[in-house]
């Protein structure tokens, strides 16, 4: 679940485009790996642990990396808060859309998952002008609108096919969704990756709270998935937050649809999973609408 940042990055006063593309792609496509191997591991562990015990361990394992790396990277300055108890109300978001997300992956196929996540900038742009009274056009509610027709031929309600497990990875777009918009709560100061670092921190210390009550003893041969889980989706987000302060977003952001095509290999090596045409057909459907707000997006920056 870390693909999509496009619509963040574009909302964020620390998005700084530049002109080299060729080594955005190259980490954007990287980053993107990175993640599907991440959501992987998730979707292995989550059939022998509650969802936030593996939250609480990965951000346990992932915290000093990430410190490490803000040090390395943006200096000790980006570690400090100006607006913290922001940063706790976008933490517990942001467990809301993992639980869900990992939730799913119980019941569902990695590509399903994925596919219907990518539902979140449709999510992002609608809250924005319902909510928020932003300024859309009917190019970009034309797009919104074709974009719930996707979901619509993935989920397919009243067909023999349609699970009620379908809605987690749309609850998780509309929670993702949030947690984007909500990035305009932080101090304007701060950069992103202090939001990265308190995210990661704020949504360790809420899942740690629940641990006396839910807490299942590792095996030993899952300490590897757990350190894995943690590199992997630091390495993700790292990767990707350097591909946009490198290149435009609208030159950039389509690569981060690339995860089908991870999710898919990755969930027939492991589960000899295979989405069927409709979820192809609609997961063409919810990409095209996305780049197309991505891209109209794009234009409308200053």
């Amino acid at each position: 679940m870390g693909a999509l940042f496009s619509e963040y990055f574009m909302s964020s006063a620390a998005y700084i485009p530049r002109s080299n593309a060729q080594a955005g792609i190259i980490l954007i496509c990287a980053g993107v790996i990175c993640l599907c191997i991440s959501d992987a591991i998730a979707k292995a562990l989550s059939a022998n642990y509650p969802v936030l015990q593996i939250l609480f361990l990965r951000n346990l394992i992932a915290l000093p990396i990430v410190v490490a790396l803000i040090w390395k990277l943006a200096g000790p300055s980006a570690l400090k808060s100006h607006k913290p108890v922001a940063h706790l109300v976008r933490g517990g978001v942001w467990v809301l859309a993992a639980m869900t997300f990992f939730t799913s992956f119980r019941y569902l196929g990695l590509a399903e998952a994925t596919t219907l996540v990518f539902i979140a900038p449709i999510f992002i742009t609608a809250i924005s002008a319902l909510f928020l009274k932003e300024q859309v056009g009917w190019r970009r509610w034309s797009a919104v609108m074709v974009g719930f027709i996707g979901v619509l031929v993935v989920v397919r309600p009243g067909a023999s096919a349609f699970q009620p497990a379908l809605l987690l990875p749309l609850a998780t777009a509309f929670l993702y969704a949030v947690l984007m918009l909500s990035a305009r709560l932080v101090d304007e100061r701060e950069s992103v990756w202090t939001l990265m670092l308190y995210l990661v921190g704020s949504g360790g210390l809420i899942s740690a709270l629940t641990m006396p009550f839910l807490w299942v003893q590792p095996r030993a041969e899952d300490a590897l998935l757990f350190l894995g889980i943690a590199a992997f989706g630091t390495a993700g987000v790292t990767m990707l937050t350097q591909a946009f302060r490198v290149a435009p977003a609208s030159t950039i952001a389509p690569f981060e649809y690339t995860s089908l095509l991870w999710a898919t290999l990755l969930g027939w090596m492991f589960w000899r999973e295979i989405p069927d045409t409709w979820t192809y057909i609609g997961a063409a459907t919810i990409i095209a609408s996305g780049i197309f707000i991505v891209l109209r997006e794009s234009r409308s920056q200053p």
